[in-house]
């Protein structure tokens, strides 16, 4: 008889047993991270701290939509990577609003603690990095997931080098611009990942005719 872990559907089966234990722990890591992000940006009055947490919250719901894509069929995960690509979108757009409400009401953040925040960010992101690593060419689902971790390690990084421009210029300017940037990988990455999802809807609806 033929042993299950050589069939097709057993290793697919074991695949999706794998993706689902990273995701559960990147998750939890980016939930946790969300709620202390938050509170420091909001004790600080930083805006790229602000919008970095608005970002973990993107992607512990983005990484629970993942979860139950895991065990779905291609046109199913696509379906969520396309509203994934919705949330990214509307996360980038709320960053843009902070900014705008940041210039219209100016302020110098609290640098000591978007530098120490953003170093605990940093490690945490890079530890959900390296665990999605060996998952990021599987399929739509665990690439969208991909993209978003690896957007967050270049949000914690500007979010250390605002801190030390705040420091330098005693201003809150370099803290709105790192918020802008940020904006623009959001929104960068939401095109991103639409696109790819509509692509794999298309081939999925070409299968099908």
């Amino acid at each position: 008889m033929t042993d299950c872990c050589s069939d097709k559907e057993c290793a697919i089966e074991a695949l999706r047993a794998r993706q689902g234990a990273t995701l559960k722990i990147v998750l939890v890591i980016n939930a946790v991270m969300f709620v202390v992000e938050l509170t420091s940006g909001l004790l600080a009055r930083s805006t790229a701290l602000l919008s970095d947490s608005l970002d973990n919250l993107g992607d512990a719901l983005t990484y629970g939509l993942s979860l139950y894509a895991v065990s779905r069929g291609a046109r199913s995960k696509a379906k969520v990577a396309l509203f994934k690509g919705g949330l990214i979108m509307a996360a980038g757009l709320f960053v843009l609003g902070q900014v705008l409400y940041g210039v219209l009401h100016p302020g110098v953040p609290v640098f000591e603690t978007m530098g120490i925040v953003g170093l605990v960010a940093l490690a945490a992101n890079a530890t959900c990095l390296a665990l999605l690593w060996k998952h990021r060419t599987e399929d739509v689902n665990m690439s969208s997931v991909w993209e978003c971790s690896r957007n967050d390690i270049a949000s914690n990084i500007s979010v250390f080098v605002a801190a030390g421009a705040v420091w330098l210029t005693q201003s809150g300017w370099p803290d709105l611009v790192v918020g802008f940037a940020l904006a623009c990988l959001l929104l960068r990455s939401a095109m991103i990942v639409s696109a790819r999802a509509l692509r794999e809807l298309r081939g999925s609806a070409l299968k099908a005719a």
